[in-house]
């Protein structure tokens, strides 16, 4: 797996890891500037919709620097005329906190093993190399299993070079929607089940993919959100999905979610009548077997409004 893959990946539950040890501890203090474009130049934003039901299909980047500027009028008005806003968890802060304390739970070990122990002494070596790079000591990690440190190397980077959770888009779409009820298609318990339940050894691959890309994860990250201003859903494909070489993997982060929310959409489409506004990440709307790939499929159609 690739570091470009690792950054997708670790885009599924990066607010679950806001609140546990290795992320709140100091080691996540902003040391450089972001060149990024100061925009807003367009975001891509779609919509499904019937006689009597409107759905909005929003993607969306987990952390962003502070300073970016990409809300604008069309998303706003799309925004606004919602009555129910849907993000891929749960976000308000009750959750939050449930979330981060089952992040830990169940991403740490509970039998006394020691990630470093799993590692050979060359995995061990550079893995060390890895946290030394980032100012964190060869024993910060040892208690948490290899996936929750790789999903961990691969925010930590940003987090110290300018990126920001509370600046992520899903915050800002839910704080600008205030009082507009909402919902969610998947439980926190279901997304960290995609990483928990990998076998220990791809579970290591992860981490090492992390190890190795430590020092591109910002430049890689730069280049998606760049993309991802300009609303050019084709050209952050190809930087965020299309090197996801672990098929497996791919299918369970990816492809069998977006087949399920294509799903969740049919469903809402015949229901209730409204408009609903779903916000997740922006692979996810990108890209060959994207939702609207799912919804094709479905027969239903989608239509580009920025």
């Amino acid at each position: 797996m690739k570091t470009r893959s690792l950054i997708a990946a670790s885009a599924a539950i990066v607010a679950l890891l806001a609140g546990t040890p290795a992320l709140a501890d100091g080691h996540m203090e902003a040391a450089a500037e972001t060149a990024l474009p100061s925009g807003p130049e367009g975001p891509a934003l779609w919509k499904v919709a019937d006689e009597d039901t409107t759905i909005f299909l929003f993607g969306t980047v987990h952390a962003l620097p502070a300073e970016l500027v990409w809300y604008d009028a069309e998303i706003a008005e799309a925004l606004n005329s919602a009555d129910t806003v849907v993000t891929e968890i749960p976000m308000d802060p009750a959750s939050e906190a449930a979330m981060q304390q089952l992040a830990v739970r169940e991403g740490m070990f509970a039998d006394g093993t020691t990630l470093r122990s799993l590692l050979t002494e060359e995995q061990a070596a550079a893995y060390e190399g890895a946290l030394g790079g980032l100012g964190v000591p060869p024993a910060a990690f040892d208690g948490f299993e290899p996936w929750m440190a790789g999903l961990t190397l691969g925010v930590l980077p940003l987090l110290q070079q300018g990126y920001d959770m509370q600046s992520g888009v899903d915050k800002v779409i839910l704080s600008k929607a205030a009082d507009t009820p909402k919902d969610a298609l998947e439980t926190a318990e279901f997304q960290l089940a995609l990483f928990d339940s990998l076998p220990r050894e791809q579970q290591v691959e992860f981490l090492m993919a992390a190890v190795e890309g430590v020092g591109e994860v910002k430049q890689t990250l730069d280049a998606m959100v760049a993309e991802w201003v300009k609303g050019d859903a084709d050209a952050l494909a190809a930087i965020m999905n299309e090197d996801m070489d672990d098929e497996a993997l791919a299918t369970a982060l990816l492809y069998d979610r977006n087949a399920n929310w294509a799903e969740w959409i049919e469903a809402r489409l015949a229901s209730n009548p409204g408009t609903v506004f779903i916000a997740v990440g922006a692979g996810h709307l990108a890209g060959n077997r994207s939702v609207q790939d799912y919804l094709a499929e479905r027969g239903i159609e989608t239509a580009r409004v920025q």
